[in-house]
């Protein structure tokens, strides 16, 4: 006699689609946020790009709306073991805005509105890896996935994804952000199940 109820699959796993290990495919957007939602009127967002040697490189809404844009499809793995494949967003590239930045740095601190921070190395935001992101499937980003702008690093666990982004910090030297400390992985590569500290 088995363990398993009769009739119990658990959740599917979509035939052939592949998935990060411990992952599970959905259909839907979940929405998940460490403290409460962000409203930020356009007229008031900036986005900076501060340096080691703290020069400010700014920019408002016009002027990153006004920048090239491209419209990646990528997949999404959320730490919390749900993929979402093939989503479609509208974005500027941060090789885009990084490149008139001179830095020696190594490390990017993100920081969103309400205070929220992430850090990865400054090389996985850059060779058309990472966007900032303001459109998702056609339409404006509303402010429960992040809108009016988010960061988006899909080959990342999505917590490095920050929402409500207003701005990256170049460090010489890695700080770790809001999750890290409270004992996530300081990476956060789905494909080898990075979630937690010693993963």
């Amino acid at each position: 006699m088995g363990i398993i109820s009769r009739g119990f699959h658990g959740r599917s796993r979509d035939g052939d689609v592949k998935l990060p290990p411990g992952q599970y495919l959905t259909h839907d957007f979940p929405v998940l946020s460490a403290g409460p939602t962000p409203r930020v009127p356009l007229e008031r967002w900036e986005f900076t790009v501060t340096t080691e040697a703290g020069q400010v490189h700014r920019w408002s809404w016009q002027d990153l709306v006004a920048l090239p844009s491209v419209t990646p499809t990528v997949d999404l793995h959320c730490v919390t073991k749900w993929s979402k494949l093939g989503t479609n967003w509208q974005g500027v590239s941060l090789d885009v805005l990084l490149a008139d930045v001179e830095t020696a740095a190594d490390y990017a601190l993100v920081h969103s509105y309400g205070g929220y921070t992430t850090n990865l190395p400054l090389e996985d935001l850059l060779d058309g890896q990472a966007w900032i992101a303001y459109r998702y499937d056609g339409e404006d980003l509303t402010p429960e996935h992040g809108g009016p702008a988010r960061l988006l690093v899909p080959h990342l666990y999505l917590w490095k994804s920050a929402k409500w982004v207003r701005g990256i910090q170049l460090l010489l030297e890695d700080e770790p952000g809001f999750w890290e400390t409270a004992g996530y992985h300081n990476y956060g590569d789905p494909w080898r199940e990075q979630r937690y500290q010693g993963d």
